[in-house]
């Protein structure tokens, strides 16, 4: 997935190595919050962003200050999973969430793939809100590992 330049102020780009802890901070202060209403770790705090960003499933949104959010796309054989987004409380309302989202979409349109695929926790009630106004649909909803999530997608026809 290539790097694309966005505006003078920001860009999207591949994760390396040396971004890896600036990726778990925004990951930890994006979803922290979220352990009292489920009553467990949320996903994304679980992942291995190290192994994510060896295979190239990592992106990154940075602006002058650094690194504001993260982006983890997976492969599948039929479609992209948007497997993690995460802003930087302190950049959360600059609109790089709902960028790295157009973005994710961009992305699976040239990879060929007709749907891009999504899931999330159950009581992230504002983030099921979120994605349904940009076009997902639910699928499905599934426990897994200990965790009730609202599975969903969207046609990119």
């Amino acid at each position: 997935m290539s790097s694309t330049p966005t505006t003078r102020q920001h860009r999207i780009r591949q994760a390396t190595a040396a971004d890896l802890a600036a990726i778990e901070r925004i990951v930890h202060d994006a979803y922290c919050h979220y352990i009292d209403r489920i009553g467990a770790t949320p996903g994304p705090m679980r992942d291995d962003y190290r192994q994510r960003i060896s295979q190239g499933q990592t992106q990154v949104l940075e602006d002058d200050a650094g690194v504001q959010a993260v982006l983890v796309l997976v492969r599948e054989p039929d479609c992209l999973l948007l497997d993690n987004v995460a802003v930087s409380p302190a950049a959360q309302g600059k609109g790089y969430g709902r960028e790295l989202m157009q973005w994710a979409e961009i992305q699976a349109r040239q990879a060929g793939y007709r749907q891009i695929r999504l899931y999330t926790q159950e009581s992230m009630t504002e983030n099921i809100g979120i994605y349904q106004r940009y076009g997902y649909v639910e699928t499905h909803r599934a426990e897994e590992i200990g965790l009730k999530r609202v599975f969903m997608t969207k046609s990119l026809r």
